[in-house]
């Protein structure tokens, strides 16, 4: 019988009597090394056997674990990573499938060392760089199992452990197989990615560790490497990093569901780590596309709670700190040249050459533009404040309706305006000025924006959007700088700026004194005037002076007249407190050291002493409190106006006064003003003499430095403008009254009855005496014309504005006859024969023009 058997034994393959030699008797001994080496010789010189010795050691493998017997198990998984590792050739993509087939079988398996066992030798598979592409292997099977044991809850803790790891392991090297081959089922679609990025992140948390500030892994010990959550980290920065831009969008938005589904926005703490992670893991080029889904997921959840919008803004925040500063700037490019590229081939735009064009995502990128961030974000601003304001969601109270906690959208509002500074932040200087531009186009006017749009909030609403798109713009301006005050900024921005310094809400003022602040501090002055006080010798404060530009000097002759016109108007303001008088006077002393010239100082000279001159006066009604705080915020200027002049007799006289204040009127001088309890007086009625700044003495003194005496001598007068009243209307009615009492006076009708006179003496001494009367008379008319467009027909009215439009054209046809009309030859005229004279042409370069006329 024996004899018959080891007959029918050396009739069996080779192969198969070479497969079954490397298994031991007791399978304890493990693998017969000199049997296997026999084995991968085999292979290696007959490797069309290979597929037949991996369906024979499957065979085996699928009957011991069948059996129970996991020591020949284990031998036979050996048996064939050895193989894997020796036979790189052709023919391995057969035995690979015999192999895989293995693994699944345990993967399948109830013992989670065989599931571990499995998972190790798929992971040396992995490792193993192909020749040869394969068409029909499939790992969709290995994706759902690992995922499943990263989720595993074994009941002992340590195999549970081992568990999660390896099914960590084995998505780490289905990624490594997979993300490069691309005859591969793609790794990257939407099926594989919900299964491994939510079972990465679900380790992820399982685990606390030190915050990771760096942007890349580490080298981790051996002891970090036995931890789950330093694995998983590892694994997901190497899927993210293999990420191309195509794929970005599939790897995030797991994330974002991750989050959804299991409300960690709200703790902000793993969605702000998870972001971190993947902004430093993924190519820096492609940070733009991570903000774009955070924006969209931003608005996505606009009636979510405010605890969760709030942790979606926290993790933009976060995102836009680590974005490289080119990646959200080069978003504008997309703005300019999204035309030109539809118009041109791309192979046209590569025929420029390479340096030129380099950066090709950026010109197929299809995603938001800059304004479009600031826009997201500012409806973002302006919903909560719309949900603070009606207390629910749809603007309804109905029973059922989610109630808003109005402190939570207030850290929400506080989150979004931290968010816009950290995006302008990022921005070069012309793109923050249009941002600037942007923001200020959304601030609602005061009569025009009469309510928010979805709801009727009324002016309430109107003053906080105003004070929230305030609060944008000034971390907009934190840190700006420019060479060019005139194109950075433009009247479009500067002039309704000011407008809203002449708001009657104080908090509003305060918000447009500290942007201006911003924008004019180009050398870090700024913190220097922090406080008013008298400062005795300035050299303390290292103030950072340079000379006056060209550039400088043309944007203070354009809108000096103007900022020193709302200085003066903002004094004059009964709801100012202490705050606004400090930021008044940085304000002055940033004007003096960053865009004074001498004629700027000149102006910001008689601005202080005009400010004097309204403390003193009691038509305004000031408080005592407000008197008091100029009297000292002209004081401090004048001591820092004449230090910065440098002329002795000027600081002497300014000097000497301060010393008289604070002997005789302390109560005049900032250190008495500007404190907690200020002791005032209860009238100011006795302020004269030897404690104010004479214009004459100051005049006198300066002129003798080569100052413009004229000028000094002349007081300063703010000029009171249209935009003064339209800033504090608060009607559409008040603002078409306006505007009709504007156009009447260039009305026709006035050009009549204002027939031209000659101007004597006579005419001047009446003009004086009758101003009283005449100002009555003007009121008078005013209130006619005001009351004729309400009440008049409307046929009427046309008429005017017809009569108005006729004796226009009369004039420009006047002008075009005129320039029509050919010139007098230089060269004089001819006689024609018929007695009449003709112009004689002549050419260009012969006519002789006036030397004034020649350059």
């Amino acid at each position: 019988m024996y004899g018959v058997c080891g007959c029918c034994g050396a009739l069996r393959p080779r192969y198969k009597r070479l497969v079954d030699n490397i298994f031991p008797e007791d399978p304890e001994d493990g693998l017969v090394k000199a049997n296997m080496e026999k084995l991968t010789f085999y292979a290696l010189s007959a490797p069309e056997k290979l597929d037949r010795i991996g369906a024979y050691l499957s065979e085996r493998l699928s009957r011991d674990v069948a059996r129970h017997r996991y020591g020949y198990v284990c031998i036979a998984m050996e048996a064939l990573d050895q193989l894997l590792m020796a036979c790189h050739c052709q023919s391995i993509n057969l035995f690979v499938e015999s192999f895989l087939k293995m693994v699944r079988k345990l993967l399948e398996s109830d013992k989670p060392s065989l599931q571990i066992l499995g998972t190790n030798s798929f992971v040396k598979f992995a490792n193993i760089e192909e020749d040869t592409p394969s068409y029909h292997r499939s790992y969709d099977f290995f994706v759902s199992r690992f995922s499943e044991m990263c989720h595993s809850s074994y009941e002992d803790p340590d195999i549970r452990t081992k568990i999660r790891m390896a099914g960590i392991k084995g998505l780490q090297g289905v990624v490594r197989k997979t993300v490069n081959d691309e005859l591969q089922a793609n790794i990257w679609d939407p099926q594989h990615m919900d299964k491994i990025v939510p079972s990465l992140l679900f380790n992820l948390q399982s685990g606390e560790r030190t915050e990771s500030r760096s942007p890349s892994p580490l080298q981790a010990s051996e002891k970090e490497k036995e931890s789950p959550v330093e694995l998983t980290e590892r694994c997901f920065r190497e899927l993210l990093g293999r990420a191309a831009y195509g794929n970005i969008k599939n790897a995030i938005t797991p994330v974002l569901m991750h989050l959804d589904n299991h409300s960690l926005w709200e703790g902000k703490t793993f969605a702000v780590r998870c972001f971190k992670i993947i902004m430093y893991s993924i190519q820096s080029q492609h940070s733009h596309l991570v903000i774009q889904q955070l924006l969209g997921h931003l608005d996505a959840n606009s009636k979510n709670s405010a605890t969760v919008r709030a942790g979606i803004v926290e993790v933009l925040l976060e995102a836009a700190a680590i974005a490289a500063s080119g990646s959200v700037g080069e978003l504008y490019v997309h703005t300019h040249i999204h035309t030109y590229i539809h118009k041109t081939a791309l192979a046209d735009i590569f025929h420029f050459g390479v340096n030129w064009c380099f950066d090709y995502s950026l010109f197929v990128y299809a995603g938001p533009t800059v304004l479009e961030v600031f826009n997201t974000l500012l409806r973002q601003l302006r919903l909560s404040v719309d949900y603070e304001l009606t207390g629910s969601y749809d603007g309804s109270t109905n029973i059922g309706t989610k109630i808003i906690k109005a402190h939570e959208e207030r850290q929400l509002q506080e989150a979004v305006i931290r968010t816009i500074g950290s995006f302008a932040n990022t921005l070069p200087t012309y793109q923050r000025s249009e941002v600037m531009l942007f923001i200020m186009g959304k601030i609602p006017v005061p009569g025009v924006h009469l309510a928010l749009p979805s709801t009727g909030s009324g002016h309430e609403g109107t003053r906080m959007i105003q004070v929230m798109l305030l609060k944008s713009l000034v971390q907009v301006t934190a840190g700006f700088q420019t060479t060019n005050m005139l194109t950075a900024l433009p009247s479009s921005f500067l002039e309704p700026l000011l407008s809203f310094s002449l708001t009657e809400d104080p908090e509003v003022r305060l918000l447009v004194l500290q942007i201006l602040l911003s924008l004019i501090d180009r050398h870090d002055n700024r913190p220097k005037f922090t406080n008013i006080s008298i400062i005795s010798d300035i050299s303390v404060l290292k103030l950072k002076v340079d000379k006056c530009s060209r550039q400088d000097n043309l944007f203070m002759k354009k809108h000096g007249q103007q900022l020193y016109r709302h200085i003066y108007l903002g004094c004059k303001e009964h709801s100012s407190g202490r705050q606004h008088y400090e930021t008044l006077f940085a304000l002055l002393g940033l004007l003096s050291v960053e865009l004074a010239n001498e004629e700027v100082v000149v102006d910001l000279i008689r601005l202080a002493l005009a400010l004097q001159d309204l403390a003193l006066s009691t038509d305004e009604a000031l408080p005592i409190f407000n008197r008091c705080a100029v009297h000292a915020l002209a004081a401090a200027y004048l001591n820092l106006i004449c230090q910065l002049t440098t002329v002795p007799a000027f600081c002497q006289h300014i000097h000497e006064v301060i010393e008289v204040r604070q002997k005789e009127s302390p109560y005049l001088l900032p250190e008495d003003v500007f404190i907690d309890n200020p002791k005032l007086p209860s009238s100011l009625e006795k302020v004269e003499g030897d404690v104010l700044f004479l214009q004459s003495k100051i005049t006198e003194v300066l002129g003798g430095s080569g100052y413009n005496t004229d000028r000094l001598a002349t007081p300063y007068v703010p000029q009171y403008t249209d935009e003064d009243r339209l800033s504090k209307r608060k009607s559409i009615g008040e603002t078409i009254s306006l505007q009709v009492e504007v156009e009447s006076r260039n009305s026709p009708e006035k050009e009549e009855r204002t027939p031209a006179e000659e101007i004597t003496f006579e005419t001047l001494k009446n003009a004086i005496v009758d101003s009283v009367g005449m100002e009555e008379q003007e009121r008078e008319r005013r209130r006619q014309v005001v009351e004729k467009f309400q009440k008049a027909p409307f046929e009427e009215i046309a008429a005017h504005c017809g009569a108005r439009a006729t004796l226009l054209q009369s004039k420009l046809n006047q002008i075009f006859e005129i320039t029509i009309r050919p010139p007098p030859s230089p060269s004089g005229t001819i006689s024609s024969g018929y007695g009449q004279t003709q112009s004689r042409s002549v050419p260009i370069y012969e006519m002789k023009f006036p030397d004034l006329c020649v350059y």
